[in-house]
């Protein structure tokens, strides 16, 4: 047997039989309490490799911690989330990462990442996940064969793992517990929620297999542009309320306005009529015909887009009216 694998070699066997008759136990007459003793540490010998073998449990996934989008030019970026937005760098996690990271609340941040050598297909960079251990995440995974980076220390001195899923997009764990540090909503802020988080995908059973077999995402609302279509599916973090969603049936020559719209985050508010009035104050410049309307999940929403074309998407906590195509499945996030 290979050292380390825990299971009983016929010397083992030997060695005990040889401590039961040295305490007078003859066969073939042992008695009934030897016999029963000896059958549960032969039991337990044999169970202990499948006891030991078995997977640790999955570490919980509460929600989702941040989205970092690409910027070309991080002046202009910044002065959109920081002005438009009326985002800032209030928690430590953004103190700490520089200004290049706006708050959304005290757990949630958006983070922007400087584009070299070309422009990538997705500007989405990241989107993290929050969880209260990243090392037991990083063995569940491993032990799942998923290949991740190491556990390491951000600027605010959390723990967090980076990796991709099936289709390359990248994801992160990062450690959080709790409301994540002190927060004050500043008076110009429009949104203090981060609702989801959007992206192509072209295979979405293998997708399927990565986020809802494996890691445990629910299903929140499936849908399309006709009631019998499928051109998104939502899904709810297993132990929380926020989600990502799928954007499929995009082609795979979609020019960049293309993938700006659909690779994308959204932003919660409780009435979007005032944040849509708001964001106009801000001096965000957009067509008159250009308002709030309700979507085919039921949902009053607005989008806009940053100075690189990702669409950010604002959106209320719960529908005014029944969704198209098929009924939520799992509660609506709360504010």
């Amino acid at each position: 047997m290979p050292k380390g694998s825990g299971q009983s070699s016929p010397s083992s066997f030997h060695s005990l039989t040889s401590s039961f008759r040295a305490e007078g136990l003859k066969d073939p007459t042992w008695s009934q309490e030897a016999c029963f003793s000896f059958f549960c540490l032969t039991a337990w010998l044999l169970l202990t490799p499948l006891l030991s073998s078995q997977e640790a449990p999955r570490p919980k996934i509460t929600g989702i911690a941040y989205v970092r989008v690409y910027a070309a030019d991080l002046h202009a970026s910044r002065e959109f989330y920081r002005i438009v937005l009326g985002l800032g760098g209030d928690t430590l996690d953004c103190i700490d990462a520089g200004a290049s990271c706006f708050s959304v609340n005290g757990r949630q941040s958006i983070g922007l990442a400087q584009i070299t050598g070309g422009t990538p297909d997705n500007l989405v960079a990241e989107i993290a996940f929050s969880t209260p251990d990243v090392e037991k995440m990083r063995q569940y995974l491993a032990a799942h064969n998923v290949v991740t980076k190491p556990v390491v220390k951000n600027a605010a001195g959390k723990p967090y793992l980076q990796l991709k899923d099936p289709e390359g997009n990248p994801i992160a764990f990062v450690q959080q517990e709790g409301g994540g540090g002190f927060f004050t909503q500043k008076s110009e802020q429009v949104s203090a929620r981060l609702f989801h988080a959007g992206f192509i995908v072209k295979d979405r059973e293998l997708e399927d297999k990565f986020y809802r077999g494996l890691l445990g995402f629910r299903m929140y609302w499936h849908g399309g542009f006709k009631d019998d279509g499928l051109d998104w599916e939502e899904l709810q973090v297993p132990e929380g309320n926020e989600w990502i969603e799928y954007m499929l049936n995009i082609p795979g020559n979609a020019d960049k306005k293309e993938r700006g719209i659909q690779n994308h985050f959204s932003l919660g508010v409780l009435e979007i009529n005032p944040a849509y009035i708001r964001l106009r104050s801000h001096g965000l410049k957009i067509a008159d015909d250009d308002k709030p309307e309700i979507g085919r999940d039921g949902k009053w929403s607005w989008d806009l887009y940053d100075p690189d074309g990702t669409r950010v998407e604002f959106m209320e906590f719960k529908p005014a009216q029944p969704p198209c195509c098929h009924p939520y499945e799992a509660p609506h996030p709360k504010p």
